[in-house]
């Protein structure tokens, strides 16, 4: 030990705080970078450094953001930094194989500039870091893997593996450490998990026409295959197969593989080329039984991980914690992890979770129903969608969610501490 290196007791040991937020990712820093309008003390733990290789939450997989998303992180202060690596979604078309039926919603007939944003990652996760590393409430610990939660009366203390420190103690933890949360699962919170016998292949690649904006959802008997625009007039492609289909496509060389991507896709973009690398995740609904456990908020993927049929997992995750910020702000002086404070967070998110939960879990199986009259149900349903305006607008209003009432940061506003008089 260098002689100016403080003692490996004091080194190793965090100074209790108000918040610890358990996983940096996506969802974990928005909502570290949101408290920091609060008079909080926050500890974000990570167990990957940011803003690296090894960052699985920062890769090149493409999230696609709703408005409702876009004005979280305008609240946040990150859109204009997001904003210049972000596509505009213009319109969607929503299409069957080999079934008669297809359906477009349009932004400009919705009055809206466009119905979403399609954005690597990465680019979230690089503004939402460089913003936190300046933020003195924020004291970023990485790599720091939490092994345990303890929770008492008055604090909850984090084990943790690392060499930032050997536990932090708080009074309100934070699970958004994933599907697979260790907090949750030390908060005595059980999680329902429904495998869909499904995986999902992503990749990108360039289609031969330019895609002037268009993100196709496009339903296969295996399942739903989208296609969705991205920077450079290249494609995001989020491929759905039953599990031993995809094993034999992720090993087909990367002509084989576009042949059979034309054949499924058609030619709406011209001929498909250069793709580039294929990832495969097995696809599963799982939600936690509750949104919060003693001094415990769980948000994001721990509170549930959703198919990726209807894009809106992370935009759920996200208004997670836009709520619990909010929640914290109207709760400012008093105790963070006090049993009705996060009862109001739990209130707020129900209907919300429910909403979400139930349509995406739905939409997978109405399509992957093999039954012919509920397929020629489907090609009906999509030609009478197609017909009924006020059908597409309430599907556009998707974006805002199921809750009865907006946070500030979803309606594009920054948070308001509450006055206590």
């Amino acid at each position: 030990m260098h002689p100016s290196d403080p003692p490996e007791s004091v080194a190793r040991t965090v100074a209790d705080c108000d918040v610890a937020i358990v996983g940096g990712g996506l969802v974990g820093a928005s909502l570290a970078l949101a408290l920091t309008a609060l008079p909080l003390d926050v500890v974000l733990i990570e167990a990957v450094e940011p803003e690296t290789d090894g960052q699985p939450s920062f890769d090149t997989r493409t999230t696609a953001l709703s408005n409702g998303s876009k004005r979280i992180f305008e609240g946040l202060g990150v859109w204009d930094d997001i904003a210049r690596d972000a596509t505009p979604i213009r319109r969607i078309h929503v299409s069957e194989r080999g079934r008669f039926g297809s359906a477009v919603i349009d932004a400009a007939e919705e009055g809206v500039p466009a119905l979403g944003h399609v954005v690597e990652n990465r680019v979230i996760g690089r503004a939402l870091w460089r913003r936190l590393r300046h933020e003195p409430r924020v004291r970023l610990l990485a790599p720091a893997t939490a092994t345990g939660a303890q929770v008492t009366p008055g604090s909850v203390r984090v084990k943790l593996d690392g060499n930032v420190a050997e536990s932090v103690s708080a009074r309100l933890v934070v699970a958004a450490d994933g599907v697979a949360s260790r907090v949750r699962e030390d908060a005595g919170v059980g999680v329902v998990r429904s495998d869909y016998g499904q995986t999902a292949l992503i990749c990108q690649l360039t289609p031969g026409r330019f895609h002037e904006y268009v993100a196709y959802e496009r339903f296969t008997p295996s399942g739903p295959l989208a296609v969705l625009p991205i920077p450079d007039g290249r494609v995001g492609v989020i491929y759905t197969l039953e599990p031993d289909v995809a094993e034999r496509v992720l090993g087909l060389s990367d002509a084989d593989f576009l042949a059979d991507l034309q054949a499924v896709f058609g030619w709406r973009l011209g001929q498909l080329r250069d793709v580039g690398p294929r990832h495969a995740y097995r696809l599963a609904l799982t939600r936690s039984e509750s949104s919060d456990a003693p001094r415990t908020a769980i948000i994001g993927a721990a509170a549930q991980g959703l198919h990726p049929i209807a894009g809106q997992g992370f935009n759920l995750g996200l208004r997670d914690a836009a709520t619990l910020a909010e929640v914290l702000a109207d709760a400012a002086g008093s105790d963070p992890g006090d049993h009705a404070v996060l009862a109001r967070y739990a209130d707020w998110r129900r209907a919300d979770r429910r909403g979400f939960i139930a349509f995406t879990d739905g939409l997978v199986r109405l399509f992957g129903s093999r039954l012919s009259p509920v397929q020629f149900a489907r090609g009906v349903g999509l030609v009478l969608f197609d017909l009924t305006p006020l059908a597409k607008s309430a599907m556009s209003r998707l974006s805002l969610g199921f809750a009865a009432r907006q946070t500030r940061l979803a309606r594009g506003l920054p948070l308001v501490v509450a006055d206590p008089s």
